[in-house]
């Protein structure tokens, strides 16, 4: 296979897993009576670590009114807390509860043993290349349905 060949193959299983993932978390949001803003919250702050009400607005793309409501579901369903923060108590953060986060991570245990399999049969250098090509996939930050460039 050329070059030419490998990149469109690249492209059309970045694809189908992107498709397989959003899939994934549409249906585990649904078992745990979430919508769809509401698990990506979830996932911004994995990701971040507790953030202000306005970062999860810039992340997500959506306005500071959205938001608002997506955190009150967030706190209702005891997936997420305020928390004031300790350097600037005029701030609030919005931070993970863990042992909710800890029942969610069971609907994802399947796949992170697969991926960790998968991984384990790549030497170093196979490692390398895909850590680099996926810090370099996410470094085009998404904002909302607009890519920044």
């Amino acid at each position: 296979m050329d070059a030419d060949e490998l990149r469109a193959e690249i492209g059309a299983s970045t694809v189908r897993f992107i498709a397989s993932v959003v899939l994934h978390n549409q249906a585990v949001a649904q078992k745990l009576g979430l919508g769809g803003s509401d698990s990506q919250f979830l996932s911004l702050l994995r990701t971040h670590g507790p953030l202000t009400p306005g970062r999860l607005a810039e992340l997500s793309g959506l306005t500071t009114g959205t938001v608002t409501g997506v955190i009150d579901r967030l706190e209702r369903g005891g997936y997420v807390r305020r928390e004031r923060d300790a350097t600037d108590r005029r701030k609030v953060l919005v931070t993970q509860v863990p042992e909710a986060m800890a029942a969610i991570a069971e609907h994802y245990r399947e796949q992170g043993e697969h991926l960790n399999a998968v991984l384990r049969r790549r030497d170093a250098a196979q490692l390398r290349v895909i850590a680099d090509f996926l810090a370099e996939v996410n470094g085009a930050e998404v904002k909302g349905a607009e890519v920044q460039d």
